[in-house]
Parts: C-alpha cells; sequence; structure tokens
C-alpha cells in the first residue's frame, strides 16, 4: 500500500501502440491515478499529446524521481524483465504489459524481487474485462453450457503483408505466440486453472516472414481441451470464441469493441463505451438457429482500478506474480512443444502450485 496517499503518480514507460492506445487513455480515465511522466524516444509526439505530463529520455531517469510511485512499462518486450528489475530495485510498484517476461526464470525472478522488496507487481491483462471473456465467464459460473468439455479461443488477423515492425522480426520475445498467445492463456487459465499437459505447433506461412504468424496450441485438462489458433491469414469467417458443453453449445463473433473505440478517440466513461453490438450465440441441440444472447458492457479500465484499490486501499492485485509465472509457463512449454514435437506437463513446482491454487480458491 502506499500510505497516507490519496493518489497515485505513475510513470510510463514506452510510448508505442500500446502506451499511447492503451494505457494512457484508460489511465486517465481513473480517479486517483496520475500520469507524471512518460519516457519515450519520441518525445514530440508525447508533448504533443500529453502537454501537462513529463518527457524524459531514458527510463533510468524516471527510478530515482521522488515524484513517482508507479512504473507501468510498456517498451518492446525484451526490455521488460530488466526495466522491471530495476523499478523494484528503486523501491517503485510496477505494471508490466504482456508478456510479463520471456522466460520462466526471469518470471520467478521478478515475483520474487517484489516479495523481497515488498511492492506490488502486476501483469497488464486487460483482456479480462472483454465483452466476449466477461460472458463467457458468465455462462461457465452459471452453468448454463453443463459440463464445458471443449474451448477454443481464436485471434486471427489478415495481414498478408509483412511490417517493418519488431514484433515481426526475429528479435528477443517478438512474434505471434510472445504477442497474442499471454491473452488467450490468461484468459484460459483465469476460468479453468492450470492444465496437466500441453502440445504445440508453430508456422511462418506470409512470404517474407522471420518469425511464426502461425500457432497452434492444446492444453489438456483432462476430459476438458482447450485449443488456442492466431493466424496473419485469415480474412473472416471464424469465431472469436467457441465453447461446447453437455448442454450446449456457445460461439461468439467478432473482437471486442475496445480498442476499436480508443482508436476513434473514445474513452471509458463514454456513453456508448464498451457496448459490443454483436452477441453471442446459444445452440441447445435441437437442431435450431442459435438464440441471440447479449454480451456485458466491457471496461479494461478495470484494471486500473484494480491496481488503484490495491495500492490505496490494500485490496486485492487484479493479476498477481503467481498467474504471471503460471501464464509463463504456458506460453514457456507450448515453444518447447513446438520445438520438440512432444507433448509436455506444466513445468510448475509443487509450491508455486499450492500458491497459485490458493490464490484462486479465494
Amino acid at each position: 500500500m502506499i500510505a497516507h496517499a490519496n493518489s497515485i503518480r505513475l510513470a510510463l514507460i514506452g510510448y508505442g501502440f500500446s502506451g499511447k492506445t492503451y494505457h494512457v487513455p484508460l489511465i486517465q480515465s481513473v480517479p486517483g491515478l496520475e500520469l507524471t511522466v512518460v519516457s519515450s524516444s519520441r518525445p514530440d509526439e508525447v508533448r504533443r499529446d500529453l502537454p501537462l505530463v513529463q518527457v524524459v529520455a531514458q527510463p533510468e531517469d524516471i527510478f530515482t524521481r521522488t515524484d513517482v510511485d508507479l512504473v507501468v512499462i510498456a517498451s518492446p518486450n525484451e526490455f521488460h524483465t530488466p526495466l522491471a528489475t530495476a523499478a523494484l530495485h528503486a523501491d517503485k510498484h510496477v505494471v508490466v504489459d504482456k508478456p510479463f517476461a520471456l522466460t520462466l526464470a526471469e518470471a520467478r525472478g521478478l515475483a520474487e524481487l517484489s516479495r523481497k522488496k515488498q511492492k506490488l507487481l502486476s501483469v497488464f491483462q486487460n483482456r479480462r474485462w472483454d465483452s466476449d471473456f466477461l460472458a463467457m465467464k458468465a455462462l461457465v459460473k452459471e452453468n448454463r453450457l453443463g459440463e464445458v468439455l471443449h474451448f477454443e479461443s481464436h485471434y486471427n488477423r489478415f495481414r498478408p503483408e509483412v511490417r517493418n515492425r519488431w514484433r515481426e522480426r526475429i528479435a528477443p520475445g517478438a512474434g505471434l505466440w510472445y504477442d497474442l498467445g499471454p491473452h488467450l492463456v490468461d484468459q484460459a487459465l483465469d476460468l479453468f486453472g492450470l492444465p496437466k499437459k500441453i502440445s504445440a505447433s508453430f508456422a511462418i506461412q506470409r512470404p517474407g516472414a522471420q518469425i511464426d504468424d502461425w500457432v497452434h496450441v492444446l492444453l489438456d485438462y483432462g476430459r476438458l481441451r482447450v485449443i488456442f489458433h492466431c493466424s496473419m491469414l485469415v480474412a473472416g469467417g471464424i469465431p472469436r470464441m467457441a465453447l461446447h458443453g453437455t448442454q450446449g453449445s456457445w460461439v461468439k463473433y467478432g473482437f471486442d469493441i475496445q480498442e476499436s473505440q480508443l482508436l476513434r478517440g473514445m474513452h471509458p466513461g463514454d456513453p456508448d463505451w464498451g457496448k459490443d453490438p454483436l452477441p453471442g450465440l446459444f445452440y441447445d441441440g435441437s437442431g435450431g438457429p442459435g438464440k441471440e444472447l447479449p454480451v456485458p458492457r466491457s471496461d479494461q479500465s478495470q484494471y486500473y482500478k484494480g491496481i488503484r484499490d490495491a495500492l490505496l486501499e490494500g485490496k486485492a492485485n487484479p493479476v498477481t506474480p503467481i498467474q504471471a509465472i503460471a501464464v509463463m509457463a504456458v506460453l514457456e512449454t507450448a515453444i518447447q512443444s513446438a520445438t520438440t514435437g512432444q507433448v509436455l506437463p506444466l513445468p510448475l513446482t509443487d509450491q508455486e502450485r499450492a500458491t497459485y491454487e490458493a490464490r484462486e480458491s479465494r
């Protein structure tokens, strides 16, 4: 907690797509959060967009400041661990954009450091507050589909031309799995817990592509199977999510609307914020058309409200280090499976499993 305070002073490292599109508007929409400084290689752009915020050239300039309580890291993936480590050593609370780290060892090291320093450490898993996931979570809680035995989560795009950006070059933390996998894995673990085994297949399909742009991952829970599929060559027609159980099926088309709203300049609190125009479809097995089920309004600012409440009121961290470790374990194991062709167990220790299960049972 931050004692004797009624607001949290934030520093943002990185003003690329994620920092500019997601973090800044979500932070600014939450009372009690004050964005005071940004570190960016594009200072003129930051000053134009955020004239009241200080701009520094190097992240290191942030760590010694006394007017910063929380550091938000939205840099390229390979810098997440070194920047989070430096911030924690400087006694700052830390939010890291996904992926939390590049390896399970790095994730464990960050979690241990945050425990020793007694500082909040969290991962920006904003898609826990997407309309499709909120709808699916409610269906499972209400037992609407009976025993759930099959879940598919597709995150596809149609980008046949390879872009000249770090995410699509050979670099640490690049590729489709590191980009989209953390969202898919976190949602599945939040809903179903830890899988028993993992198998995966990665491919490079686009001409000129340097790193994986097609991903297929299977989580084995016993009777339940969870499938993730990502591709850069899907033009449409595939549901975003499909959930199948002993009493029916539910499918949802279309992406959550918040990203497109943010890109159009809309912000949390606007009248139409998070209103998804596409309902889910429930099938009862009778052969008739699907029944439309409206989905809840989405609101990713709830993540930062959770961070605020954790620091000012001592409430639960919305995404904990042990949850981040579990996601990293799945990400890393899927890479190993795709490389070796083996079906692999989840490499968590007994203590990590116990900590994860204790956290999830609250």
